[in-house]
C-alpha cells in the first residue's frame, strides 16, 4: 500500500494548524494545504484584532470554551518557542449602566466556570488603577487576555508543515470534490488530486466548499463586515490593554472595543454590518453571487426581522465616525471622533441556520473521510492549535 495522502483546504490559521498537527502525528502521510489566494492568512486570520481570548464569554462545556482554554496555553507556548509576539496586556469588560449589571454577573459566573486565570471583579473606583482613562460602574479584569500577530503565527505554522515534509499550494481554489475508487478526488480547475482524507477549513466559503463534499445546504455563511478605527498617535497611550463593553448575549459579536496592537498602535472596533461581498473589504464592494446567497436564505430574513433595530444602529455607526465613537466613548470618554481615523476592515463568517438561529459554537463534522469545519468564528484563532488536536483526534478515531 502506498503513502497515504491528506489534503487540507484553507490557508488560514485553523487550516494550517491542522496541517501541522497532521504532519507531526502522521509522518507516514503526505500532507498538502490548498489555498486559493496567493498568500496565507488572507482573510479572517489576517483581518482580526489579534486578541488571544481567555475564555470569558463561552458557554461552559461547549467546544469554544474547552478549545479556547486549551488553545490559549498552546498558543502562548508556541509563541515563546518561536520568538513570536505575545503580550498579556489584560482586558477590562466594563459595565457602564444599571441595565448591564445582571449581564456582567452572568458573565462572571461563566468566566469562573471556564477557569479564566486571574479573573476578578473590580469596583468603579478601581477601574482607573487598571485603565486610568476608562469609566464604568464595575468591571471584570482578565489579566491573561493577550495580543499577538496571527499572520506571523500562521506563517510559522506553515514553515513547520514544510519542515515536516508537507506542502503548501497557493493559488489553488477547490472547484469540485468527488469519490472515485475508494479515494477522494479534489479538483482545482483542470488539476486532479487523489487523496485518502480531506479536511475542509475554508472560512468565509465554508458552506460552499463543504457542500461540494456532502451536498448539505446549511448552515449558510452570512458575512458581516467589521470596521476598525485607528487612534491617532497623540492618544495611543491612553489605553494600556483592552477595554470591552459587556456583550449582548443575543449576538455573537462582542461590541466596539479598544484593542492594543503588538506593533504599538491602538484600535477601536470592530462593528458588525452586513457585508455585500464575502471577501470585500471596501464598503462599496458588492458581489451579486454573495448577495443572492444571503438574501435567498430564509434564516437571514428571520434574523433580520428579529434584530433590524440593531442593524440600523450598526449601519449608522458605519456611515458616521461620530456615531461610531459615541458608543466607544461610553468606556473611554477622552478618545473621540477627532482622535481616530478609519483603519482596517475584517469580514466575519457567521453561520446561520435555516430557522434564523445563529450557530454559536464551533461546528466540525466528519463523514466518509471528509472533516468539515463549518463554523469557526472567534475565538478560532486563539483556539487554533487546540482545534487542530481535536480534528486530528477525530480523524484517528474514525480510522
Amino acid at each position: 500500500m502506498g503513502e497515504r495522502s491528506i489534503g487540507v483546504v484553507g490557508g488560514g490559521i485553523v487550516g494550517v494548524a491542522i496541517a501541522r498537527e497532521l504532519a507531526h502525528r502522521r509522518p507516514d502521510a503526505s500532507v498538502v494545504v490548498f489555498e486559493k489566494e496567493d498568500r496565507l492568512a488572507a482573510h479572517q486570520t489576517g483581518h482580526n484584532s489579534g486578541v488571544v481570548h481567555a475564555g470569558i464569554y463561552y458557554r461552559p462545556g461547549s467546544l469554544k470554551a474547552t478549545l479556547c482554554t486549551r488553545g490559549r496555553h498552546l498558543l502562548r507556548d508556541y509563541c515563546a518557542e518561536k520568538g513570536l509576539p505575545y503580550d498579556e496586556c489584560g482586558k477590562l469588560v466594563v459595565a457602564v449602566d444599571d441595565s448591564e449589571l445582571g449581564r456582567i454577573e452572568a458573565l462572571e459566573r461563566t468566566a469562573t466556570e471556564n477557569g479564566v486565570p486571574g479573573l476578578r471583579r473590580v469596583a468603579s473606583e478601581e477601574i482607573p488603577e487598571i485603565e486610568p482613562h476608562a469609566v464604568g460602574l464595575t468591571a471584570l479584569h482578565s489579566p491573561a487576555t493577550a495580543i499577538t500577530d496571527y499572520v506571523a503565527v500562521t506563517e510559522a505554522l506553515a514553515a513547520d508543515v514544510e519542515a515536516a515534509g508537507g506542502r503548501i499550494r497557493l493559488c489553488t481554489p477547490i472547484t469540485g470534490i468527488a469519490r472515485a475508487a475508494g479515494r477522494l478526488e479534489v479538483r482545482s480547475g483542470q488539476e486532479r488530486h487523489r487523496l485518502d482524507q480531506l479536511v475542509l477549513c475554508p472560512g468565509l466559503q465554508a458552506d460552499r466548499v463543504s457542500s461540494l463534499a456532502d451536498g448539505q445546504d446549511g448552515p449558510r455563511i452570512v458575512p458581516f463586515r467589521g470596521e476598525y478605527m485607528s487612534v491617532r498617535p497623540a492618544k495611543q497611550q491612553l489605553v494600556r490593554g483592552l477595554v470591552y463593553p459587556v456583550p449582548d448575549p443575543r449576538y455573537p459579536f462582542l461590541g466596539v472595543h479598544f484593542t492594543r496592537r503588538v506593533t504599538g498602535g491602538l484600535e477601536v472596533g470592530p462593528n458588525a454590518v452586513l457585508a455585500l461581498k464575502r471577501e470585500g473589504y471596501r464598503r462599496t464592494e458588492v458581489a451579486l453571487h454573495d448577495l443572492r446567497s444571503t438574501l435567498g436564505w430564509p434564516g437571514f430574513w428571520r434574523l433580520a426581522r428579529q434584530h433590524w433595530r440593531t442593524g440600523i444602529t450598526e449601519v449608522r455607526g458605519s456611515l458616521s465616525v461620530r456615531a461610531y465613537m459615541r458608543a466607544a466613548q461610553r468606556y473611554v470618554p477622552v478618545i473621540g471622533a477627532d482622535d481616530v481615523v478609519r483603519a482596517g476592515v475584517g469580514i466575519r463568517a457567521q453561520a446561520i441556520e435555516r430557522d434564523g438561529t445563529l450557530v454559536d459554537d464551533f461546528r466540525i463534522s466528519h463523514a466518509d473521510g471528509v472533516t468539515s469545519v463549518r463554523n469557526a468564528p472567534s475565538p478560532a484563532a486563539t483556539s487554533s492549535l487546540a482545534i487542530a488536536e481535536y480534528v486530528v483526534d477525530r480523524i484517528e478515531e474514525a480510522g
